[in-house]
Formats: C-alpha cells, sequence, structure tokens
C-alpha cells in the first residue's frame, strides 16, 4: 500500500468572514480548477453530512462528504468515489495573519494501485490544488 499526504497554502489579502463565505458554498466552486459542476446530494447544503458530487472537464465525477465543520476555521471531507485512491481525507482551513489570511488545503491518501500512478496523482494533486488555490485568492481579492 502506498500513503501520502499533501499540504499547500496561499495567503490572502482578505477578511476571514469573506473566505468563509466564498468556502462554505459547498456546491458553488467556481476557483476549483477544471470543476464544471458540483451539485449536491443530500439536503443539507453545509456542515457534517453534506454530500456533494463535483464533475470535471475530463469526464470525472467525484463523491466527497462533509466530515468535519467548524464555521470560519475549517471543513473536512472525504472522496468516496471518483479518485484513483482507495482513501482520501482532506481539510480546507483558514488562519488570520495581521493584514491577510492564510487557507491551508491539505490532505491524506492511500492506495493499493502501483507505485508510479500513486505518484502520478500525487503529482497531479500538488498541481491541483496550487492552481485552484491560486484561482481562490484572485477571486477573494477582487
Amino acid at each position: 500500500m502506498e500513503t501520502n499526504s499533501l499540504k499547500k497554502s496561499i495567503s490572502v489579502k482578505t477578511t476571514v468572514n469573506k473566505a468563509w463565505n466564498e468556502l462554505s458554498q459547498i456546491n458553488k466552486l467556481s476557483w476549483l480548477e477544471e470543476q464544471t459542476s458540483t451539485k449536491l446530494l443530500s439536503t443539507k447544503n453545509r456542515g457534517v453530512g453534506a454530500v456533494r458530487m463535483i464533475s470535471f472537464k475530463d469526464g470525472s465525477n467525484v463523491e466527497e462528504h462533509i466530515v468535519g465543520w467548524m464555521p470560519k476555521k475549517y471543513f473536512s471531507y472525504i472522496a468516496t468515489s471518483g479518485l484513483p485512491v482507495d482513501v482520501y481525507h482532506a481539510t480546507i482551513s483558514i488562519s488570520k495573519n495581521e493584514n491577510s489570511i492564510n487557507i491551508i488545503w491539505e490532505s491524506y491518501f492511500s492506495s493499493h494501485g502501483t507505485k508510479s500512478e500513486f505518484m502520478e496523482f500525487t503529482k497531479f494533486l500538488s498541481q491541483f490544488y496550487s492552481r485552484s488555490l491560486l484561482n481562490l485568492k484572485n477571486l477573494l481579492e477582487k
């Protein structure tokens, strides 16, 4: 079994409230790289127990379940289908600096696939996080 973790962060000149207002809308992900649509699969649209399906330009669909939620601080989710890994758990959090905030996206994932496939996914995910966080920064600093 292959396991790895990944952590990316970006400094954004905005408020915690503005960032949380964008991030907590879990079915509105205009900042997410290559995303074409996101729909809710649950009656909950926020908080633990909310479920979403994210569709991407490459035709893949990823189902995610919110498993942790602390308003204006973080939310955590697991992917239950659509990724080439057996386990995927991620957290997006916000921390305040003096004149800006940091948005941190970190995850843990594992797979029984081949090492080369796993390393390819890790590289892809790292670039995906970086590009998506930059999109989010550009959106929030408008």
